[in-house]
């Protein structure tokens, strides 16, 4: 009896020091310090779309140089995030991550200087950008791996980050606009580099439950090494139907749905109706997301993938009111359902990987998962603009919410996807693999 209430003395101690009085269970002093350092990170990263295009303006540049200065970044990215999740592998997450937050306050803090200084030169926000891009490549595998290891309910956790993530992207271009007309574009940069700063301290500040041991890659030469693992997590990845036809699924979705409504909508409905009523459709978009990833920490699908899928549907009304011409207040009506419909999908995908992906490789699968999600985008943005000319913008984005239905229906009607049961990860105190997958 004594050993008993011993046992349940212990357990209480560490519910007391690990989670926050009155919040869900999600919550604990490290998942706290994770979740600030992805929202305050975010903030900055929905600032810099603002500070760039009105920095590079200032100085006389016009909007190809933003699209050119934006491109830097989003090329490094796409093309070293699968090295990076190699990286993430090998070393420690948590010591990456805190490394490439510091290169990007660097980074940012420069660009910040050449803004006051008033010497801005095309070639050298380029760096900035390529650097920033290579820095975001090394950090955001190890985004994936972190979540479990923090909290037992990845679920939860992943609809926490979303919400805030989402209120980011609405609070975001307001506070860049305010610091543009207070201090010019620097101002933007600087705080900026402040929120890395804020990032490091947190992951700093954070205490990580060690992997599970598992089995690795050839040891050797680094560079032998180094392609085994990468190897291996290719292997890992077509192992797993549902994880590779979900994103080759994706891939058509980023071409013919994604990339051209991001663009059409906004010079459509800018051109019809003026920018106050675009600004009003993208903050239906954003308060969507929040509704989706409230959604998200409330209901617990026993197949996540098929549940997501359904929400999917949600996205036709984005495009479809926008290219049949409707009313502003049903175009930002489509919006908020398209904006839930995403969150809640990103919420049960992400948990998805997280809980179905051993811990060892998760790392290298999330990273072919953002590079094969990304690689389609911006080949759908190039094709909006010639298929608009030639079909007219409507046309396109009606053809794109069919498409949207279509993606749906396609991840419905696969097995591998349709039917896959949800996994429940180890308590992360114990440091515990996740359950295996079904």
């Amino acid at each position: 009896m004594t050993g008993r209430t011993d046992a349940r003395r212990v357990l209480g101690a560490r519910r007391a020091r690990g989670a926050v009085a009155g919040a869900p269970a999600v919550w604990s002093r490290d998942f706290a310090l994770f979740f600030t350092a992805r929202a305050v990170a975010r903030l900055g990263d929905t600032m810099l779309p603002v500070a760039l295009a009105a920095g590079l303006l200032q100085h006389g540049y016009g909007a190809g140089a933003v699209g050119v200065a934006m491109a830097a970044t989003a090329a490094a990215f796409a093309g070293l995030v699968v090295f990076g999740g190699v990286i993430a592998d090998r070393f420690s997450t948590r010591r990456l991550m805190i490394g490439a937050d510091l290169v990007r306050l660097g980074t940012q803090s420069l660009a910040a200087g050449l803004f006051f200084a008033g010497h801005v030169v095309l070639w050298q926000i380029c760096a900035v950008g390529i650097v920033n891009g290579v820095a975001g490549a090394v950090f955001q595998p190890g985004v994936a791996s972190t979540v479990p290891r923090l909290a037992a309910d990845v679920q939860g956790a992943n609809g926490a980050i979303r919400i805030a993530e989402s209120a980011a992207q609405l609070a975001g271009p307001a506070v860049a606009g305010v610091l543009v007309g207070l201090a010019s574009a620097g101002g933007v940069f600087a705080a900026h580099a402040a929120t890395y700063a804020l990032s490091a301290l947190c992951l700093l500040l954070l205490r990580l439950p060690p992997l599970p041991a598992g089995p690795r890659a050839a040891t050797g030469p680094a560079l032998r090494a180094f392609r085994a693992d990468l190897v291996d997590g290719w292997r890992e990845f077509c192992s797993r139907a549902w994880l590779w036809g979900v994103i080759a699924v994706w891939c058509l979705y980023m071409i013919a749905v994604w990339g051209p409504t991001v663009p059409l909508v906004a010079t459509e409905v800018v051109g019809q109706h003026g920018a106050g009523a675009y600004g009003l459709v993208n903050s239906a978009l954003g308060a969507g997301t929040v509704i989706g990833g409230l959604l998200a920490l409330r209901l617990r699908p026993r197949r996540m993938l098929r549940a997501g899928a359904l929400s999917l549907f949600a996205f036709f009304g984005f495009p479809a009111t926008v290219g049949a011409g409707l009313g502003v207040p049903a175009m930002a009506a489509g919006a908020a359902l398209a904006g839930a419909g995403m969150s809640f999908w990103g919420v049960m995908w992400a948990t998805t990987v997280q809980t179905q992906v051993p811990a060892d490789v998760l790392n290298r699968i999330h990273a072919y998962d953002v590079a094969g999600s990304l690689a389609m985008m911006p080949v759908g943005q190039a094709l909006a603009g010639p298929a608009a000319g030639a079909l007219g913008t409507g046309h396109v984005l009606l053809t794109a919410a069919a498409v949207s239905l279509i993606v749906a229906v396609i991840l419905l009607a696969t097995p591998a996807i349709r039917d896959l049961v949800r996994a429940e990860p180890a308590a992360p105190a114990h440091g515990g693999p996740p359950a295996p997958a079904h």
